[in-house]
């Protein structure tokens, strides 16, 4: 049963709308309810603030029969769409709907159930969970947990696993979507089919990383691995970014059996005291302090810290630990003297970024505009990029972490849908402002166009990067951004599982494909 359905209808005084007769019949023949005025405005914005779009209507499904049957109503429309919407947090309006249907998955967060195939444990979950419930719930009820995470975990699996979904993990596991075995998915036809590797393959690999084109997926079956009981969190401090770059890149080389730490992030920081930006954002614990006397005076405007974690269990030896952290450090090139570290509960680092989310709230920052950027960028532009980008136009920082770190494409399955850079080793790049509104920060067009000023610099000197989470206007910047093979694919899988265009309208790739009015149930 959908739980509830609240429609913009026109005035008493406007003539009916094929659209609208849609939405009014949803509601008679599946026993829809009407939600409050105050919940209707999460169907209008996300978490990049930049983007207001007034939907038909917002849909709580509960069921994937449900989620069926809206697709489906909407393709006996002229012109309806639907996009599903997790927990909001797209930056450009990917998952709003204008004039059309917009589902909020958080109503399908359920399920939570250990599957064992051969022995190998898994975790089957809804599409509308959260990460941080899959991960609270397998590792309080089955000492379990997913291999590859993102670094904030207040996103759905659905959403992340239509996009990649990337953290410090990811160079030994790959992304997410390389995790995940078996999808539930309902595609833009509004058929409900079950996926993987070797049923139905093409649209499994089609959803994973398709930006929400082709499906929405209701149920993920994820990789699990034992729960370690520790981690040991490090994070040491670079002048130079070859020797952070080139640190950072052996250790995500390490081969399998090698001793390595579990979990390889870095980021840039500016050289000075500036609170927000600066080196008081280093140190893991407030008893710990960043002395600048150990920065040598050729440091430049910014500096470059390695974040690292190993994960250990209680029966561990504690030598055995100090042993493998000290050797690995001491193979480094950082600032001795800028080390800081803390041991804490697995969950409890996995969970770090929600003390992040907790103190912007508390600052106003969180509900201000995010006009944040991603990329991956190729290990062969990554040091001019550095010098161009971090050194000049970022030297003041974006009031947020800047994150900048090696991936390994051998642990991209090229058969998804998302597309990386060409290089063996490419770096993540994440300008995750967090600036105050105005007149308090600087406006968000400001900071649009900085990011535009990125681009156009990226362009111009012909740098392999792709945009993570893209966002563009025209149909040859989309074709740029896949490449004409690629492009070719996406465009035939487009055809093959969403041929009306009815899923994500927010991505502006595709056009809705006009369609005779029926009312046919």
């Amino acid at each position: 049963m959908i739980a509830c359905a609240e429609h913009f209808l026109p005035g008493n005084d406007a003539e009916p709308k094929p659209d609208d007769d849609v939405v009014s019949s949803l509601s008679k023949t599946l026993g829809v309810q009407a939600i409050t005025t105050d919940d209707l405005g999460i169907a209008s914005k996300d978490f990049g603030g930049l983007k207001f779009v007034k939907p038909l209507a917002l849909v709580r499904p509960y069921t994937t029969d449900d989620v069926a049957r809206v697709v489906r109503a909407a393709g006996r429309s002229p012109t309806l769409t639907v996009a599903a919407r997790g927990n909001g947090h797209s930056i450009n309006g990917q998952a709003m709907a204008e004039h059309g249907l917009v589902l909020d998955m958080r109503s399908m967060n359920e399920l939570v159930q250990l599957v064992r195939i051969n022995g190998a444990p898994y975790v089957d979950v809804s599409g509308g969970a959260l990460w941080e419930d899959v991960l609270k719930r397998c590792v309080s009820e089955f000492g379990l947990a997913p291999r590859s995470w993102t670094d904030y975990l207040s996103l759905t699996v659905g959403g992340t696993l239509s996009y990649a979904g990337v953290s410090g993990q990811a160079f030994r596991y790959g992304p997410q979507t390389s995790n995940v075995t078996e999808l539930e998915v309902v595609t833009g036809k509004g058929e409900t089919i079950v996926c993987s590797k070797t049923q139905s393959p093409e649209l499994f690999f089609a959803v994973l990383g398709d930006l929400g084109q082709f499906g929405i997926i209701t149920r993920a079956r994820i990789v699990l691995q034992e729960a370690p009981h520790t981690v040991r969190w490090i994070r040491v401090v670079y002048s130079e970014f070859e020797e952070f770059s080139s640190d950072a890149e052996w250790l995500v080389r390490r081969e399998e059996g090698e001793s390595c730490f579990d979990y390889v992030e870095g980021f840039v920081f500016v050289n000075s005291d500036d609170p927000s930006n600066g080196w008081p954002t280093l140190p893991l614990d407030p008893q710990q302090v960043f002395d600048p006397i150990h920065i040598p005076p050729s440091a430049g405007p910014v500096l470059y810290c390695l974040e690292l974690a190993l994960h250990y269990r209680h029966s561990d030896n504690p030598s055995r630990v100090d042993a493998v952290v000290d050797g690995l450090l001491g193979r480094l090139r950082f600032i001795k003297g800028l080390k800081f570290q803390v041991d804490m509960g697995y969950t409890e680092f996995l969970l770090r970024v929600k003390r992040d989310e907790e103190h912007a709230k508390i600052n106003g920052v969180w509900d201000a505009p995010h006009p944040w950027l991603n990329l991956f960028v190729s290990k062969s532009n990554i040091s001019e990029f550095d010098s161009e980008v971090f050194k000049k136009i970022l030297k003041d920082g974006v009031h947020g972490p800047i994150l900048v770190y090696p991936l390994l494409r051998n642990k991209w399955d090229s058969r998804q849908s998302v597309v990386v850079p060409e290089s063996d080793i490419f770096y993540i790049v994440a300008l995750l402002r967090f600036s105050p509104a105005p007149p308090k920060g600087p406006s968000p067009q400001l900071l649009v166009e900085q990011n535009r000023q990125i681009l156009q610099l990226c362009l111009a000197k012909a740098f392999d990067f792709k945009l993570y989470f893209p966002h563009y206007h025209s149909r040859q910047d989309w074709i740029n951004h896949f490449g004409n093979h690629q492009w070719s694919r996406f465009v035939e899988r487009k055809t093959a599982f969403d041929p009306m265009a009815i899923l994500a309208p927010g991505q502006k790739i595709f056009s809705r494909v006009p369609q005779p009015y029926s009312f046919t149930q």
